[in-house]
């Protein structure tokens, strides 16, 4: 599918749409030698957690400065400040975009130590030959470098990133205040716009998102129908925000979050029932006591892959850092760390040792967990007897309906999604 080629300015005015998103930055980083490399690392909270740049810093002797934001406002930053940062982690939708800015440059494949140990799904869009391939930009689609210049999907020496973290998500509900559903079989994107949840409902506020949650949900609810899910055109995109603008004035959305701390509060404080949600996002509110579901909607999930890509800046001693940071994330301590938070790492196998069998069985077997377990935030999580919701990590991978993507008509979705929270 050939994509829309974005100009430095267009970036720069979309994402200064999102100026308004929180900014936090973890400026404090060990006292090392003068001589020690720095390397500054743009992202989001789902990754760039305290406990992972300490121990970092510990296992390669570099220094590491995270600067964690909103989804919208870290993709704006990368486009148009290539020198703010020396690598970026964040979701594949981010990468068309990157790239067309030319904010990130190729990765050497001979320099990722752990790369023929990175399962099918990065490299062919599917976790097992038989799984659903999901409709808009599977990783295999924006990963490869083309002679041309171009990104593709024939195998080169070359990507646009390095595969490590990712996941499929859905909406999670308090089973509190909505009645808890059959997984596969009744929970359904379209409880997001059922007029009976009206008020109790938050939709995630990142435009390639967002905007996959509220159309899953349209569709479910026989409000509309997408000839492409994952490449909407302009016609639909006018008649998807119509409807969720109708939805809007009836008071039916309680919020629009921007971080996945802002979404434990909504949840925490009860401001919502049910809503679009990420993983750390539902352990940490069950960590703070509140029975949260993450559904696993009959019409399949909207599925991420996390990419790290690097500064078209970065050079010298600095890149030769940056790649160790990036190996270091696949030599398994960073996998089983975020497998606490529900995330899965593209080279399992590696970090399985590190986590207790009961945890593994849990996380990406499916089975019942043996104990309660805690989240990256030390709080209880996962209570004995339970399944993860959504069952093994195969079972998931093989039920997705959409990528996040960027599409044809990104701008024009832009447009409408700041048209709709600003009605």
């Amino acid at each position: 599918m050939k994509k829309k080629n974005y100009t430095r300015r267009e970036i720069i005015r979309n994402g200064a749409k999102s100026a308004a998103l929180g900014y936090t930055a973890i400026h404090a980083p060990y006292v090392l030698s003068k001589k020690t490399t720095t390397v500054r690392v743009l992202g989001t909270h789902v990754t760039l957690q305290e406990e992972l740049r300490k121990k970092a810093m510990q296992d390669l002797g570099i220094n590491l400065i995270f600067e964690p934001k909103g989804s919208a406002a870290v993709l704006q930053k990368a486009a148009s400040e290539p020198g703010s940062f020396d690598l970026y982690e964040q979701w594949s939708d981010s990468i068309n975009i990157l790239w067309q800015a030319k904010a990130i440059q190729p990765l050497e494949v001979d320099r990722l130590k752990y790369w023929k140990e990175i399962n099918p799904l990065s490299k062919t869009g599917k976790l097992t030959p038989d799984a659903k391939m999901g409709a808009g930009d599977a990783p295999n689609k924006i990963l490869y470098v083309q002679k041309d210049g171009t990104l593709g999907t024939n195998p080169t020496n070359r990507v646009s990133f390095m595969p490590y973290v990712h996941n499929v998500d859905s909406f999670a509900y308090n089973t509190n205040m909505i009645e808890k559903g059959t997984p596969y079989e009744t929970e359904s994107w379209g409880w997001l716009l059922d007029p009976k949840n009206k008020v109790k409902v938050s939709l995630i506020n990142a435009p390639t998102i967002g905007i996959f949650d509220a159309a899953l949900a349209a569709q479910a609810q026989g409000l509309m129908y997408f000839k492409d899910l994952g490449n909407m055109t302009t016609d639909e995109l006018d008649k998807l925000f119509s409807i969720l603008a109708d939805k809007k004035k009836q008071g039916h959305f309680c919020g629009f979050w921007t971080s996945v701390p802002q979404s434990i509060d909504f949840m925490t404080s009860e401001r919502m029932a049910i809503g679009s949600m990420f993983s750390p996002g539902v352990s940490g509110a069950r960590g703070n006591g509140i029975p949260v579901t993450y559904a696993a909607p009959k019409e399949g999930y909207r599925a991420w892959h996390g990419v790290m890509c690097m500064s078209k800046e970065t050079k010298g001693k600095v890149k030769d850092a940056a790649y160790e940071y990036m190996n270091w994330w696949l030599s398994g301590h960073a996998g089983a760390f975020i497998a606490k938070q529900g995330y899965y790492i593209s080279n399992p196998e590696r970090s399985r040792e590190l986590l207790p069998k009961g945890e593994w069985d849990f996380w990406y077997e499916g089975k019942p967990a043996n104990a309660n377990f805690t989240g990256t935030d030390g709080k209880i999580s996962v209570k004995k007897g339970t399944i993860r919701d959504g069952g093994s990590y195969t079972k998931r991978f093989s039920n997705i309906a959409v990528w996040n993507t960027v599409m044809d008509n990104y701008d024009y979705s832009l447009d409408k999604w700041y048209e709709f929270l600003n009605s």
